[in-house]
């Protein structure tokens, strides 16, 4: 599974991304969030792979992300994405909220809650709950764009470091 978050309408950024995610036979990407324009999430739609996503507090535009969501079969949720894949729930979030994430991770209701908007890659584990952050893949803040790959079978993630 590819993680991915803050894209901020980085094309080169994407491209990279949906390269290591083929390079890792990823068969399903997660965005949390910080799409920014709607050609970002065309981009990423016309990568071949599965996407679900949520909007980030910088998605602007999200009527137009919706209808290319839509006709791309993307889906896209306003706050929070769930999904169950191989025996594991997961919650997708942008994460403007800490204690939203954190209360996520304690309910118990998840195995895995991945989320964004720090730019900062982060991995932790709250009582059961795996917490996500993939960091940013624009790199505008940090310098490092970066993306996941989270085995689900294994519970195993991998930071990948963005290169162009």
């Amino acid at each position: 599974m590819g993680l991915i978050s803050d894209t901020h309408d980085n094309l080169r950024a994407v491209d990279k991304a949906l390269e290591v995610f083929k390079d890792h036979s990823v068969e399903l990407i997660l965005h949390a969030g910080d799409w920014i324009s709607p050609f970002t999430l065309k981009r990423i739609a016309k990568g071949g792979i599965k996407v679900i996503g949520v909007f980030g507090n910088n998605d602007g535009e999200r009527k137009m992300l919706l209808e290319l969501a839509k006709k791309y079969d993307i889906r896209l949720e306003a706050e929070i994405a769930t999904i169950n894949t191989d025996g594991k729930k997961i919650a997708i979030t942008h994460g403007t909220s800490n204690v939203i994430i954190e209360a996520l991770a304690k309910s118990s209701m998840f195995d895995v809650v991945v989320f964004g908007h720090t730019h900062r890659k982060e991995l932790k584990k709250v009582k059961n709950t795996l917490l996500i952050n993939p960091g940013e893949a624009c790199g505008y803040l940090s310098g490092e764009p970066t993306v996941a790959i989270l085995n689900v079978k294994t519970m195993d993630v991998k930071f990948v470091a963005l290169t162009f």
